[in-house]
């Protein structure tokens, strides 16, 4: 059955638009922390502007996925095109873990080799407004993401949020050298730096891999369970085989339908549609419901039980 609550042309229009701020800022943001490194030297700020070049290249991979992501159904993908959002996720996470491990080899290296910084607090400076408009713009973008159930621009603004934080680390690891005057700590901000975002990293690639190994999520399981259980005894027939999988934009969810032997196949499908459209009512993002009509005196001999018992309670 065909989602119901699939957005207006205006409202479909809102992560893209998300999507084109976010790699405009990401190019200011970038310019701005290379500046502020080239008057420092500071192995904290290029750790961060390190960070604003994962985030440029990220996000361009990740609107192109949201072009694609958006495209409907063709004779060549059925099921349309959503499922690049975890491709998007895991690209973005991957590069969030590559940029972790150069920060960390490049802070050691300056160590070893040694330190000389200068003109810190107007870096900090320049760092914090960075920070600051990131908060902002990360903010914005998980807020339309989840609203539009875009897991591409929700990830995003987590990795701008990310983005933030680190530049507000890095300005309090260089307040902290500028009012000790204790030049190590600069590397070793950095490092810090760098095991935040392989945190964040590795949470992107563990949702992008259950992703695409089409990991239910419990808590959209239980829900779905009960609104089934609850119109079943309404109705007076039962179901079973409840399966979901999330492609990224859409839920999938198929069930099958178990009526009174007799029951005409007009009115069974009617109550079929009903009940998908009441489970499309109550989703928050995009739903496609598949139900399957069975008798429910002879199920069992038409079909293997067995091939049921992974999903059922």
């Amino acid at each position: 059955m065909t989602a119901a609550n699939i957005p207006n042309l205006e409202e479909s229009r809102l992560p893209q638009l998300g999507m084109r701020l976010s790699l405009a800022v990401g190019f200011v943001m970038l310019a701005t922390k290379v500046f502020a490194y080239w008057m420092t030297g500071s192995a904290a700020i290029v750790s961060d502007a390190a960070e604003s070049v994962v985030h440029v290249v990220a996000v361009s991979f990740a609107a192109y996925s949201l072009w694609l992501s958006q495209k409907p159904p063709d004779p060549s993908h059925h099921y349309g095109h959503d499922k690049v959002a975890f491709f998007s996720a895991g690209f973005e996470g991957a590069m969030i873990v590559l940029a972790a491990f150069y920060i960390v080899s490049m802070s050691i290296h300056n160590w070893i080799v040694g330190l000389k910084l200068e003109h810190l607090g107007a870096g900090s400076l320049l760092v914090l407004g960075a920070g600051l408009i990131n908060g902002a713009l990360g903010s914005y973008l998980v807020w339309v993401g989840k609203k539009h159930g875009s897991l591409i621009l929700e990830a995003d603004g987590r990795h701008v949020l990310t983005d933030c934080l680190t530049s507000f680390g890095v300005c309090v690891g260089l307040g902290l050298t500028i009012l000790t005057g204790w030049l190590p700590l600069d590397p070793i901000v950095a490092l810090l730096v760098a095991l935040n975002i392989l945190w964040m990293g590795s949470k992107l690639l563990r949702q992008s891999i259950g992703g695409l190994m089409d990991e239910v999520d419990p808590a959209t399981e239980a829900r779905i369970r009960q609104l089934l259980s609850e119109m079943t005894s309404q109705l007076g027939v039962e179901f079973h085989g409840l399966r979901l999988r999330n492609a990224g934009n859409t839920t999938w969810i198929e069930f099958h339908l178990l009526f009174p032997k007799g029951a005409s196949l007009e009115s069974a499908h009617a109550l079929a549609t009903k009940m998908e459209e009441r489970i499309q009512q109550a989703s928050k993002t995009r739903t496609e419901v598949i139900s399957h009509l069975e008798t429910l005196e002879d199920h069992g001999a038409v079909h293997s039980r067995s091939h049921f018992e992974r999903f059922d309670e």
